[in-house]
């Protein structure tokens, strides 16, 4: 059993490896394009793997949390409607992120998305299923799609008003965690942002697990206003204790950032990039070049700003670091991590 986890280990330690020797070929290709006489590569025509798209159909699967959502978001989003909101983008592959159904509905979602991912007919390629690690039945349940090339990892959103802080520390959960790093899936951390040291504490007791660290935390961009004198508005949390979180986060080699969703959160009018970036590049920063992905976190982003606003906007804000860390944070990162 030793020599498994120190597998897993040095299979994680090598996954980072692999970033660095793919960021040096991009490189060196991107330089014998010019030696050809190719245009190289911008910002702007970088290919794009979006980690977190969502879909439904409220005719077949509906979330029952749309009930309370915003009105933008209380209709159907299936395939089509995405390809026309990441139109002229160059999004390249997506995988799903699971939409809070009921339980009953773990097993009819985690079928629907294995079939549009083996159809080859869609930008989705993988996927990230619901599931509840702190009940018995969850070893059974993911069991069953330990062996599907499609299905990557789960996530059970750990924010919503009923469930308690602390709540991913239960033993059931935390036995569940290890499960997944014994099977090679990860786990989409999606807490409060004043509880992310629960998330330090449980990825401690399961360091051969490799966890995604959803919407930066779920920092509120409302909250770094304030911090900067740029609002009267009381933070909805601390931004200091986010910052200290995010850095003991980013010091765990298995845990890696998602950078998604804080737009979803913006000020309503016409807000401007540069106030998305000080919790942007805290994260960029923290994790550095190797452990970062894109999420578009559509449709839940159209609360705060279509997809193409929030593409530019990331790209506004990241235009200072070089192409090579773009292309890892918009493409190459993904592709690894997913196996893609």
């Amino acid at each position: 059993m030793r020599m498994n986890r120190l597998n897993r280990r040095e299979l994680l330690r090598q996954s980072v490896q692999a970033g660095c020797v793919a960021g040096s070929a991009m490189a060196l290709g991107s330089r014998v394009q010019t030696a050809r006489g190719e245009s190289p590569p911008t910002p702007d025509s970088l290919p794009i793997v979006d980690t977190h798209q969502h879909l439904w159909d409220l005719e077949k699967l509906p979330p029952p949390w749309l009930k309370g959502a915003a009105d933008v978001l209380r209709r159907s989003y299936v395939t089509k409607d995405y390809l026309e909101a990441t139109q002229g983008l160059n999004v390249v592959k997506a995988v799903y992120m699971e939409i809070a159904l009921d339980p009953q509905d773990h097993v009819a979602e985690a079928e629907s998305v294995i079939e549009l991912c083996r159809s080859g007919k869609h930008p989705t390629v993988a996927a990230v299923i619901s599931g509840r690690p702190d009940t018995e039945e969850f070893r059974p349940y993911i069991l069953k799609y330990r062996d599907n090339p499609f299905i990557k990892g789960v996530r059970q959103v750990l924010h919503s008003g009923d469930t308690p802080p602390g709540f991913c520390l239960r033993p059931e959960f935390v036995r569940s965690m290890q499960l997944l790093g014994e099977i090679g899936m990860s786990f989409d951390l999606c807490l409060r942002p004043d509880e992310l040291g629960d998330g330090v504490r449980l990825v401690d007791q399961c360091r051969d697990t490799r966890f995604i660290l959803d919407h930066c935390g779920n920092a509120d961009v409302t909250a770094f206003l304030a911090d900067r004198g740029g609002s009267d508005q009381k933070p909805s949390h601390d931004p200091d204790l986010w910052r200290r979180n995010i850095s003991e986060l980013a010091k765990r080699d298995n845990v890696i950032c998602k950078i998604s969703g804080i737009v979803a959160r913006a000020p309503a009018g016409n807000w401007t990039a540069d106030i998305l970036a000080p919790i942007i590049n805290h994260c960029l920063d923290a994790f550095g070049p190797d452990r970062v992905v894109f999420g578009g976190d559509w449709p839940v982003c159209l609360t705060g700003a279509s997809y193409r606003r929030w593409v530019e906007a990331l790209r506004e804000v990241i235009h200072d670091r070089s192409l090579d860390h773009q292309r890892r944070l918009l493409h190459d990162n993904a592709v690894r991590f997913y196996s893609l």
